[in-house]
């Protein structure tokens, strides 16, 4: 089948400024929270958009950890891409995209490290192989192979036993929105589109074309 023939005809919902919530986060609640009664696989999981200093876009799937009237917090290793990336331009840019629902949040902002009490919060509340995995994985760099990986998974569990530590390279970001598009797909392609940007402390909500 060509690719450019493949189509689908949204039709499962509207979204109209009048039902819609004044503030972008409680809109943003309500869509996740619908997200997960519906089950759709990984309704956490978000793409990342970062720009590196030579002005090249990357992107990557995170996972959400955290939403509120602060911002959205994922957590990942520091010394990444992506990592990087933040620390040369700290703003970026989210997505979840809820194809079930036929359902695209978008939000940008700055970008800041939450604090190393949450982080280690955090931390601790994760399986004991995930605590691990953030010692043993040198994330972004090449490497020779799995074994890498495996060996060094071997030598921290050893090492840390049941109580490894968090990394210092390792802890939590937080997305301080600045903008955010709420996108729910409709009939003949004339999709819903309501954008909310801060105004002081307010958010204008704008309809755009879709």
């Amino acid at each position: 089948m060509n690719i450019a023939d493949l189509r689908k005809s949204y039709e499962k919902a509207e979204l109209n400024e009048n039902a819609s919530h004044a503030d972008p986060l409680k809109q943003f609640e309500q869509w996740l929270q619908e997200a997960i009664a519906a089950e759709v696989p990984e309704p956490n999981a978000m793409t990342l958009a970062t720009v590196a200093s030579n002005l090249r876009p990357s992107t990557r799937v995170v996972l959400i950890k955290g939403c509120d009237e602060r911002g959205i917090v994922w957590y990942t290793n520091y010394e990444s891409q992506k990592g990087h990336e933040l620390a040369g331009n700290p703003f970026a840019a989210l997505q979840f995209h809820w194809v079930e629902l036929e359902r695209v949040v978008r939000i940008e902002g700055r970008v800041e490290k939450v604090s190393d009490e949450e982080s280690d919060a955090y931390f601790h509340s994760r399986p004991l192989d995930s605590r691990i995995g953030a010692w043993a994985s040198p994330q972004s760099q090449v490497i020779e192979g799995r074994t890498v990986l495996v060996t060094n998974a071997a030598k921290y569990a050893a090492q840390f036993m049941l109580k490894p530590p968090r990394p210092p390279h390792w802890g939590g970001y937080r997305l301080v929105p600045d903008s955010w598009q709420f996108w729910q797909g409709r009939k003949s392609r004339l999709h819903d589109r309501l954008r909310y940007t801060q105004t002081g402390e307010q958010w204008l909500r704008e309809r755009l074309a879709p």
